[in-house]
């Protein structure tokens, strides 16, 4: 008998077997099945996620008008996360009072959603509870203030910041 790595095609398919389950433990590992709303995701195998400190205008509530620049901060999150795999991180409390998952969402590529999503203007930095990242959030939501992005635009109603 001959040992397994003198025949190439066994080392081959060994190779790329390795190399497949590699790339599965790199890769972000829940599906973002739907966007509910700018700060709020359904995950597969989670369920409703609710992002850590990020405050989006209303599209949702079922007492409240839809706020203004919320349709934009809802059409954000979803260009941005819906149908993508995503990695979730965890902070002191991993659910809020209303049993909703809370966390920070990471795509693939390393974009820390929950920042992106202030820094471009379409939420707020919520600073109610403490959390990680509580300060440079606050940072992100001065520059896009400063820089008149989003929910601060220069434009009647608005303005759309660049993707």
């Amino acid at each position: 008998m001959r040992p397994l790595l003198r025949h190439p095609s066994a080392v081959r398919c060994g190779i790329a077997f390795l190399f497949s389950v590699l790339a599965a433990a790199a890769a972000p590992g829940q599906l973002v099945e739907r966007v509910v709303d700018g700060d709020t995701i359904i995950v597969e195998e989670v369920g409703r996620v609710r992002l850590i400190g990020v405050d989006t205008p209303e599209t949702v509530h079922p007492n409240r008008p839809v706020e203004f620049f919320g349709k934009e901060a809802s059409a954000f999150t979803k260009r941005l996360l819906e149908g993508k795999r995503v990695r979730l991180e965890y902070d002191q409390e991993r659910q809020d009072r209303y049993g909703r998952t809370l966390a920070y969402v990471y795509l693939a590529d390393g974009t820390f959603v929950n920042a992106e999503i202030i820094r471009r203007g379409y939420g707020h930095a919520y600073t109610r509870f403490p959390f990680r990242h509580m300060e440079a959030f606050r940072q992100f939501e001065r520059e896009a203030q400063d820089n008149r992005r989003g929910l601060w635009g220069a434009a009647v109603g608005g303005s759309s910041p660049p993707d």
